[in-house]
């Protein structure tokens, strides 16, 4: 492992369900504190770093009504609980002296500044964290698209998916004792073998920007940090 990081500019793809830690829904202030801790200690190490937010551990509340909905109505809910959720971790970063913005792919100025891509630039530019919420702004498209879309826009050397799993495995763990872990795989394989990394238009755009992936676990203590570091950790998806 380096002794300094090995990217300049990263992008975390956080799950709104990783807020929840053991909780049916909502957000846990323990979890989302040690999420924050994580961040803090790339922050320190002069990475420029953007987030993704997604909404699930609101929206799952609302899921079983969703069901019936027109699909683009359910869509723009789940974009604000993205934006619920960016708060949230906005107001954790403050508790720690980390300084963030937040910007919304929907217009909702009262509470935060709408996506633009120069102001976020400079804003990492100039250290602090990006959190983007309500995904693209549009529906049908994931907020594993988002990041895929904000990751190339940012100019990110590296998009981190942040999950419950510490990397991508030949079948469920928890199903099969024979499951090992991929240290590397490409964005065909992923997509050819169906592994549920990323929905297949997130992993389509990366492939074709050459912007990697790193599939790994936010619950593994300094796990975000060792692989900024350069660390075999988590699984790299790679053109």
């Amino acid at each position: 492992m380096q002794n300094k990081p090995i990217y300049k500019r990263i992008l975390v793809k956080l799950s709104g369900e990783a807020l929840m830690g053991d909780d049916s829904f909502g957000i846990n202030q323990a979890v989302i504190g040690r999420i924050v801790g994580e961040i803090a200690e790339v922050a320190k190490l002069n990475v420029e770093m953007a987030v993704v937010i997604g909404g699930g551990n609101i929206f799952r509340g609302v899921a079983p009504a969703a069901a019936l909905m027109d699909r683009a109505t359910a869509d723009y809910m789940g974009m604000l609980a993205t934006i619920m959720n960016a708060l949230a971790l906005q107001d954790a970063m403050r508790r720690v002296n980390l300084i963030s913005r937040v910007q919304s792919a929907l217009n909702v100025e009262q509470v935060v500044e709408p996506y633009i891509r120069g102001k976020a630039m400079r804003y990492l530019e100039e250290g602090r964290i990006v959190i983007f919420a309500a995904g693209t702004g549009n529906p049908f498209f994931t907020t594993d698209t988002a990041a895929a879309l904000r990751g190339m826009e940012m100019n990110a050397e590296l998009v981190l998916k942040a999950t419950k799993v510490d990397g991508i495995y030949t079948a469920d763990p928890k199903l099969d004792p024979k499951a090992t872990r991929y240290k590397s795989i490409t964005f065909d394989e992923a997509i050819i073998k169906n592994l549920k990394v990323m929905d297949a238009t997130a992993l389509t755009l990366c492939r074709d920007q050459k912007l990697p992936i790193n599939v790994f676990s936010i619950f593994q203590p300094g796990a975000l940090k060792r692989i900024v570091m350069g660390a075999d950790e988590g699984t790299m998806v790679h053109a």
